[in-house]
This record gives C-alpha cells, sequence and structure tokens, in this order.
C-alpha cells in the first residue's frame, strides 16, 4: 500500500525557454561589421580629405608652375606658360646669383642649429623627466614663458647682447637666436617621449656600471629616435626658411641664407617673380629631403611626446 511521501512532487511549473532568431538585414543592406563605417561616411571622409589635400598642395603646385615661365609677368596669364615651358629661371638662379652661397649659409646655420638644439633639448628634458631637483618643475614652465614674447619685441635687446659679445653678422648669432626658438618646444615634447621609457632601464644602465649621461646616451637616446627625429626636424625648419632675425643680424651680403637671399630679387620698382618662384622652388628641396628621411619616425614621436607633456 503507498502512502503519500512515496508519491512524485511536482516542481514548480516553468515555461519553455523562447530562443529569439537573429534580426536579419533588411533585403538590399549588408550588415556592418564592427568599426566599419558606412559607405556615405567613408564618401564623406575621403571627400574632405580631398579637398583639403588639394587646399594644401595648390600653392605649392602654383609656384612650380609659376617658376616654368621664362617672362616676369607670365604669373599674370599662368595659362600661357604651357605652351612656352622653359627651365631658364632656374639657370638664371644657379649661374647669376649667389644662390649656392645663400645655400651654404643656410646649411651652416640649419644643421648647427640643429644639432645644438637637439642635444640641449634632450639633455634638459631628460634630466627633468629622470631627475628630481629644486626648481625642475619651474624650469619647464620657464621654457613656455619665453614662447609668449612675440619677435618684434625680443629683436632689440638680442641685437645689443649679441654686439656686445661680437656675434653680429657670424653664423652664432642665428644659431643661438634660433635656438632660444627651437628648444622649448622641443624640450617639452622630449621631456614626454622620456616619460615612455621604463625607468628600469636607468637602474639598469647604474648597475653595469655606466654614468648618468653614459645611461642618457647609450641607453636612453636610441630608444629615443621617434622624437629626437621629431626635435630635429622642427630646428632644422625654424633655422631654415627665417626672415626676420636674418635679415637684422645679418650685414653682409656674403652672409645672406637663403631666406634674406630670395628678397634680392624685390626693389624698388621691380619684382622678379619668375625668379623668386625658381628660388622658393629650389629652397623647398633640401626640406623636402629632410623631411623624408625623418617622416617614418614623426607620427611616432609627436604622439608618444604629447601622451605624457
Amino acid at each position: 500500500m503507498s502512502t503519500t511521501a512515496d508519491l512524485p512532487v511536482a516542481g514548480p511549473a516553468t515555461e519553455p525557454s523562447v530562443v529569439v532568431p537573429p534580426r536579419k538585414p533588411a533585403a538590399g543592406k549588408r550588415q556592418l561589421k564592427r568599426g566599419e563605417r558606412p559607405r556615405s561616411t567613408s564618401l564623406l571622409i575621403h571627400g574632405a580629405l580631398i579637398i583639403a589635400s588639394f587646399i594644401a598642395a595648390f600653392p605649392i603646385g602654383w609656384i612650380a608652375w609659376i617658376s616654368l615661365g621664362p617672362d616676369k609677368t607670365d604669373f599674370l596669364h599662368p595659362g600661357d606658360i604651357a605652351g612656352k615651358i622653359s627651365f631658364e629661371n632656374y639657370t638664371t638662379v644657379l649661374n647669376d646669383t649667389s644662390f649656392l652661397q645663400w645655400f651654404v649659409n643656410s646649411m651652416i646655420v640649419a644643421l648647427g642649429t640643429c644639432l645644438l638644439g637637439v642635444f640641449i633639448a634632450a639633455s634638459s628634458g631628460y634630466a627633468v623627466s629622470r631627475m628630481r631637483f629644486p626648481g625642475h618643475r619651474q624650469l619647464m614652465w620657464t621654457f613656455l614663458v619665453t614662447q609668449m614674447f612675440p619677435v618684434a619685441i625680443l629683436m632689440v635687446p638680442l641685437y645689443n647682447i649679441l654686439a656686445d659679445l661680437g656675434l653680429l653678422d657670424t653664423y652664432w648669432a642665428l644659431i643661438l637666436v634660433y635656438c632660444t626658438t627651437a628648444i622649448p618646444y622641443c624640450a617639452w615634447l622630449l621631456k614626454g617621449y622620456f616619460d615612455t621609457i621604463p625607468a628600469e632601464i636607468d637602474e639598469a644602465g647604474r648597475i653595469d656600471g655606466l654614468t648618468p649621461f653614459g645611461t642618457f646616451y647609450r641607453l636612453i637616446l636610441p630608444l629615443a629616435r621617434p622624437g629626437l627625429a621629431v626635435a630635429a626636424f622642427y630646428t632644422f625648419l625654424t633655422a631654415w626658411a627665417e626672415v626676420a632675425y636674418a635679415s637684422v643680424f645679418m650685414l653682409s651680403d656674403d652672409k645672406y641664407t637663403l631666406a634674406i637671399g630670395l628678397t634680392t630679387f624685390i626693389s624698388e620698382h621691380d619684382t622678379q617673380w619668375d625668379l623668386m618662384a625658381a628660388t622658393s622652388v629650389l629652397i623647398a628641396i633640401p626640406a623636402s629631403l629632410f623631411f623624408y628621411l625623418v617622416q617614418r619616425h614623426l607620427v611616432t614621436g609627436l604622439t608618444a611626446g604629447a601622451a605624457k607633456s
């Protein structure tokens, strides 16, 4: 005889689980993958980039085109150049002017500014990044303060200082002045880049018996090549095409840089636009080559330097 305890106890009633099928995309529409943009958005972005590239490249192409016109008034009728393209302007600039002397002067000043500026900026950026000395924060802010003064205000005091030191009309005058402009930015950039390099590398160098400068030179600098490339490119451009300081501190014709030599084509009653255009193209070539040499490091150096600055 069975009892109620032997009867199976019915559990609570449960509803059967409902499986929702995945939603199918509408007919004629493809489901976008993660991170994929709609085609209309991609077209808008590419269109904006094409327009921006055209705006950026148009002045360069215009100058290059004008430089091929043999007459100094061809810039008024650029369509007529196609039928009389000539490299006469480049021949005139290279053979009948002091372009080669201007080029040598500019190269000395630009490379001197690049080497000295990068060395000082890297040293100061590394010191502030790794060492804690009295005033290390104030030092970086001082660098920023020096960037607040316009060129016109600094012209007279710098002229007096260089005159007292006997540096007027010398390469060192421009190199030192350009360094005062380039070093503050480069020091901030490299300080942020050095912050991304682990401090354990410095400790490993000290364990191996390296001095602080040996650690900096043999271990840190090779790892900071992208940041150094950005600093070198910035300092080079700062000195390569600068006009204001060079026109005041360089007094002799044989010390003119390219930027000042370019102004010799402008007189009181005439402007030789064809020769100015050809000279401008020649001036841009070294800067373009320098950019090509360091361009693979530029994006890495700029983003890493800005991460912790």
